[in-house]
């Protein structure tokens, strides 16, 4: 009902949305380019047995769930393992909105 109201009011019309294909040219970086920058510095540090990283926020690289297990993690509480992960992050930190870390020694 509140449909064919609306149509009568645009004139039968059907309502329409465009969306400008220019939007994506103003994103900072490739979608996957955020991933790999983590990965890599995770690998570099921590040589992991199990390493993945992923963007949780639909590809703007605003969110990260990362699973990492290492031998460097070996006798460290979670808390200095998330340290540990987050200090080596620090400068990618700075830019998300958040992060799911998971960290294991096996």
């Amino acid at each position: 009902m509140i449909i064919n109201a609306f149509r009568r009011v645009a004139g039968g019309r059907q309502p329409t949305t465009q969306i400008s294909r220019s939007i994506r040219s103003y994103t900072t970086e490739q979608p996957l380019a955020g991933e790999a920058r983590i990965r890599q510095k995770l690998t570099e540090s921590f040589k992991p047995i199990r390493l993945q990283v992923e963007d949780v926020s639909g590809g703007c690289g605003s969110f990260y769930a990362i699973n990492i297990a290492s031998d460097s993690f070996k006798g460290l509480t979670t808390v200095k393992q998330h340290r540990l992960v987050n200090e080596t992050l620090k400068e990618d930190i700075a830019g998300i909105h958040g992060l799911q870390l998971k960290t294991a020694t096996e």
